[in-house]
């Protein structure tokens, strides 16, 4: 799932960060990050709508062992799943919107579409 990106993190540090992050994501739908972290977080995101739509037992313990909330387990097999049935991937967007100030980073909003 993850790619190369190590985040200056260790591997436990990492994981749990974007577990929290993908978990914040499909709660709100939307979250501003930097941009590398923005592209770790894209790709679980997807995979944790993509076991929603299977709906069946198997996929949702798969997705409680991901994401960290229970309620946010079930909002993404009983709302978000739904209304993307009928489209084949693509579910996130991001959007670069300009620099931070006090060091830079390059910010983007994460968004389900």
């Amino acid at each position: 799932m993850p790619g190369t990106r190590k985040l200056g993190k260790t591997t436990a540090q990492r994981m749990a960060m974007l577990r929290q992050q993908v978990t914040d994501l499909l709660d709100k739908g939307r979250m501003e990050t930097t941009v590398t972290r923005a592209k770790e977080i894209a790709p679980m995101a997807e995979k944790m709508i993509t076991l929603g739509k299977a709906k069946d037992l198997n996929a949702y313990r798969q997705a409680l062992s991901f994401i960290t909330r229970e309620d946010v387990a079930k909002k993404v097999f009983d709302e978000l799943a739904p209304k993307y049935a009928d489209r084949n991937g693509g579910y996130t967007r991001i959007t670069r919107i300009g620099t931070r100030r006090g060091d830079a980073a390059e910010i983007a909003v994460i968004e389900l579409v």
